[in-house]
């Protein structure tokens, strides 16, 4: 006789004497790029049966207090960490604990790690700017504590070397991520009058605050300076003009995380995973040939 009876999962997961949950600690839960990674990483957790909670972790001090609490609660069985080297949080990463890093490479072969190939995002930016001919060609990057800055203009850096051109300090700006960031830099660079003729922005959201500093004294883009980003967000093929850029997954960045992930709480890995995502050159309407 069919008593309605349905398996209740949580129970289940107590009788296993586990609770099949995974965490995600980002340093906000409200930046794009990291609510795509979430979701995607919570849209394959899902689909191996776990449950996946997020958390802000602003600085380190505030990570060291979640790892520590979710690990000694027993709560979780594995922890995602977006932007690993932020800041000193590496020093609270644990080898013996199911653990998988976004956005930055390992150099920890216990602690796995999923990240985009920036050096090659830097590289492909530069060298589209570089077909079209430009070669003054300066960088607005971010903060330069983050590996993924690092490698960006490490890619940049070797386009450049590849076509013969030295490499200029006057033609590398320091922005924070932010549009206004990349607004002041190039309104410094105009004041100084670099004579530059195209702008590789490390993410979309410097690329539209160096487009608007341009145009608040007339400058046309592209025809009189190229612009080009990395991210492709959602909004930029709707800029004005809309934007050329290197797309990354940052979904499909989350799926494989947590996959990664699932494979080491469930043993199917001997070794830690590291690996690379591939980009993608999006070619819109800020470039053009010089």
């Amino acid at each position: 006789m069919d008593l309605g009876y349905r398996p209740n999962a949580i129970g289940r997961s107590l009788a296993e004497g586990r609770t099949r949950m995974l965490a995600c600690l980002a340093p906000n839960l409200t930046d794009f790029t990291f609510a795509s990674i979430i979701e995607g990483a919570e849209a394959e957790a899902r689909r191996h049966g776990y449950f996946l909670v997020a958390s802000s972790a602003p600085d380190e001090a505030n990570f060291a207090i979640l790892v520590d609490r979710l690990v000694s609660s027993r709560r979780t069985e594995g922890i995602l960490v977006i932007n690993p080297f932020i800041d000193g949080r590496r020093k609270y990463f644990l080898p013996e604990f199911p653990m998988v890093l976004i956005g930055s490479p390992s150099d920890d072969s216990q602690v796995g790690s999923v990240s985009l190939d920036n050096t090659q995002a830097g590289y492909l930016a530069t060298n589209h700017l570089l077909s079209l001919g430009h070669r003054r060609i300066a960088c607005i990057s971010g903060p330069q504590i983050e590996d993924c800055v690092v490698d960006r203009m490490t890619g940049y850096k070797m386009a450049l070397l590849e076509a013969g051109l030295q490499i200029c300090p006057a033609y590398m700006g320091r922005g924070d991520w932010s549009a206004s960031s990349a607004y002041a830099v190039v309104t410094q660079w105009l004041a100084e009058k670099l004579p530059f003729t195209a702008i590789f922005s490390q993410n979309d959201t410097m690329a539209i605050g160096a487009i608007r500093a341009m145009r608040a004294v007339g400058i046309r883009i592209p025809q009189d300076i190229s612009v080009i980003g990395i991210d492709d967000m959602p909004l930029s093929s709707y800029f004005d003009p809309p934007l050329t850029t290197i797309r990354q997954d940052t979904y499909a960045i989350g799926q494989e995380a947590a996959r990664n992930l699932v494979q080491v709480i469930e043993n199917l890995t001997a070794s830690k995973v590291h690996q690379r995502m591939p980009v993608e050159l999006v070619i819109r309407q800020s470039t053009q040939a010089i």
